[in-house]
């Protein structure tokens, strides 16, 4: 009733058009509704998978798991009693695969295929499918890439299957060393005996009945790069071998994978890992600082590369046990928080034989487990200090809204509504908690512990056919006459977003139909407050974003700066390094610890909000390096290639306040390394 009367105040037009917008919103839910079309390698992984792994525990030196030395846990009978805890406890929440990981084999056999170990491995890796596939679970297993040593033989090996084909045929003749570890020899796919060998593996596999392959070690990523390390090849045969076999087969890649190849690994596989181990090869699972906490910065760059076929792997989930897992409760709740929140897939690492009432309430919490497999990836609003906001937009309207205190002591943590894209009152539920807490006009705030997080629901009030509100708007150039800026997309639930308006200090100044603008015939040394709104195909328009202020460089700017410059003050472990791909070919290097460059008398003649180009070189997942400008500290996580790349320079664009004349501008971090700097512009 209460809709119906407010209807009756509108005039036509809004009478029609909100008639427009329910008919269309009626049929949108029932396409909504509709199963999703498979896509991914064989229409697997259409959501992040769940289940169980081995590898936490064959690598922690816990006392008693492994007591005859690493991976000595690795047995079938400790396996399939994980499994069947793993059916009892976790199967009615999802989880589902039993993946065994390095340590299975013991060989090779006639034809270099691999054998498992029998003293561990007695009935062998087909019988233990057949065990989880009777309790309703699925089995993966593990392999590197590249030719094993103990397959190469002299190169005497025949491959299973063709009449003239060896391992002397598959390889380079310089017998070239890949994987991660350069433990195996390159394979050269322009020979079709290679393939063959791909194919003849994974028919075992899909012979012993397994679901699930994990290959470690793969390049260009595991910290290797250049051509000995591209295993590029490799994956798209074994994508081939496996769909095959005929088995539908989940194939994933690790570890450390570098982001450019993201579309080869989207294309071949059903998912990657982002990061190194999250394993801290101590006397627990992990710690928090080793290596947890990194992957709020590492998955950033990968984020718009999540979808169903192929999902970001964040690694295992040790949250189960607090003894064993060396982390507190406060962590291991941010820990399970941070990877629903990404979709990632949710295995954990743990013994589930001694799951504490506490890590069994963090692994079956469904409300969360439901965030994970809707499959949205959240995003941060911004990362420029340790407390932290990251939402993803839900296909009901809703907002799934993560707050995080990384900071070491306790902290207020504040969500805005239009940083996330709204601006009326809206219901907050803890999805841990599963309490209601009412409703928020605005923001909504909380008081965290250290490591801190809290889960929510954000459920705006009140129907709304308008688009969402533009987000996380930033400029990413500047000229003296010209800013360039970008933004995230805005949705409607009703039609398609047709287009943007631009204001600058009031003013529109363009119109755009993409997320992103360069505004020319700006003055120089001027400051401009930005704001953009959003437009749908039926007229109707978002409110403002939140506006970012930018001032343009002075006459002839920006200017650029090197790191090495004779100007600047490199101090403590820093020092001036040879760089092939770098502006000048050199570079400022050992950044981080006691290290630390000062860039001296960057000159504007306006005080003001200024965009600064960062060139930097970071072959690792990512690091995170402290801006201080005159005084005042910005933390800036930066991504990495993942391949020991230390030669190939990429850049970062950020806000930094300069007052008139003479400013200096300090890069360090005492708390970890940084990247190394090339130069600046600004």
């Amino acid at each position: 009733m209460g809709f119906l009367l407010a209807r009756s105040h509108l005039n036509s037009r809004s009478r029609l058009v909100v008639a427009l917008a329910l008919f269309i919103s009626s049929m949108l839910s029932v396409v909504i509704a509709r199963p999703a079309t498979a896509s991914g390698a064989a229409g697997l992984a259409q959501k992040p998978y769940m289940g169980w792994s081995s590898w936490s525990l064959e690598s922690t030196n816990y006392p008693g798991v492994n007591p005859t030395g690493g991976a000595s846990w690795l047995t079938e009978a400790h396996v399939l009693q994980q499994a069947d805890v793993l059916a009892a406890k976790l199967k009615s929440h999802g989880y589902e695969y039993v993946n065994i990981d390095a340590g299975w084999q013991g060989g090779v056999d006639a034809y270099g295929r691999p054998t498992p170990k029998l003293s561990t491995f007695p009935d062998g890796i087909r019988y233990m499918a057949d065990y989880v596939h009777k309790k309703g679970l699925k089995l993966g297993i593990y392999t590197t890439v590249g030719l094993g040593m103990d397959a190469y033989n002299d190169g005497k090996t025949p491959i299973y299957g063709t009449s003239n084909c060896h391992t002397s045929d598959i390889v380079y003749p310089d017998l070239r060393l890949t994987n991660g570890w350069n433990g195996a020899y390159q394979i050269d796919y322009s020979s079709p005996c290679a393939q063959a060998y791909a194919n003849s593996i994974a028919d075992v596999f899909a012979s012993w009945h397994v679901d699930f392959l994990k290959m470690d070690g793969v390049g260009p990523g595991s910290f290797q790069g250049g051509p000995n390390h591209d295993n590029t090849p490799d994956v798209a045969a074994w994508s081939k071998a496996l769909k095959a076999t005929g088995r539908p087969i989940q194939y994933t890649l690790s570890w450390s994978l570098s982001h450019n190849e993201a579309a080869t690994w989207k294309k071949y596989s059903n998912g990657w890992r982002i990061d190194t181990d999250v394993e801290c090869y101590c006397d627990t699972l992990v710690t928090w600082n080793n290596s947890v906490k990194g992957r709020w910065n590492d998955v950033v760059q990968w984020i718009p590369d999540a979808a169903p076929g192929h999902w970001n792997n964040l690694d295992s989930i040790d949250v189960g046990n607090g003894t064993m897992d060396g982390i507190t409760d406060t962590e291991r709740q941010s820990y399970m928080t941070f990877w629903a929140i990404e979709a990632a897939p949710l295995f954990s690492g743990d013994d589930l034989t001694t799951l504490d009432s506490y890590g069994l309430s963090l692994l079956t919490n469904d409300e969360v487990i439901g965030v994970d497999q809707a499959g949205i990836p959240a995003r941060p609003v911004s990362q420029t200090s340790n407390q932290q906001v990251w939402s993803a937009r839900n296909a009901d309207g809703s907002y799934t809204v993560a707050l995080f205190n990384m900071d070491s002591t306790s902290a207020t943590v504040t969500a805005n509504w239009r940083d996330l894209g709204f601006t009326k009152n809206a219901g907050v539920r803890d999805l841990w908690t599963h309490q209601n807490l009412g409703n928020s006009s605005g923001s909504f705030s909380a008081s965290l512990p250290a490591h801190g997080s809290k889960l929510l629901r954000v459920t705006p009030h009140g129907q709304t056919f308008a688009p969402t509100i533009p987000t996380r708007l930033h400029g990413t150039a500047s000229t003296s006459s010209s800013i360039s800026l970008a933004w995230d997309p805005s949705v409607s639930r009703v039609a398609r977003v047709r287009g943007y308006d631009v204001y600058g200090n009031g003013h529109k100044l363009a119109t755009v139909t993409s997320p992103s603008a360069t505004i020319s015939g700006l003055d120089p040394s001027t400051t401009y407050q930005f704001s953009v709104v959003a437009s749908d195909a039926i007229g109707q328009r978002s409110s403002p974003g939140t506006p970012v202020t930018v001032t343009t460089p002075d006459t002839g700017g920006p200017t650029s700066i090197e790191a090495e410059a004779a100007a600047n003050t490199v101090g403590g472990g820093a020092n001036i390094a040879g760089c092939s791909g770098c502006s000048g070919g050199q570079k400022v290097g050992y950044l981080g610890g006691s290290g630390y460059l000062t860039v001296n008398n960057v000159t504007v003649s306006h005080a003001g909000s200024y965009l600064m180009k960062i060139a930097y070189v970071d072959g690792d997942s990512s690091r995170t390096i402290n801006v201080t400008v005159n005084g005042k500290q910005i933390d800036v996580p930066m991504s990495g290639t993942n391949d020991n790349n230390w030669d190939t320079a990429q850049d970062q664009t950020i806000t930094v306040p300069l007052q008139a004349g003479s400013n200096s501008i300090r890069f360090d971090d005492p708390d970890g390394y940084a990247p190394d700097i090339d130069k600046i512009t600004v």
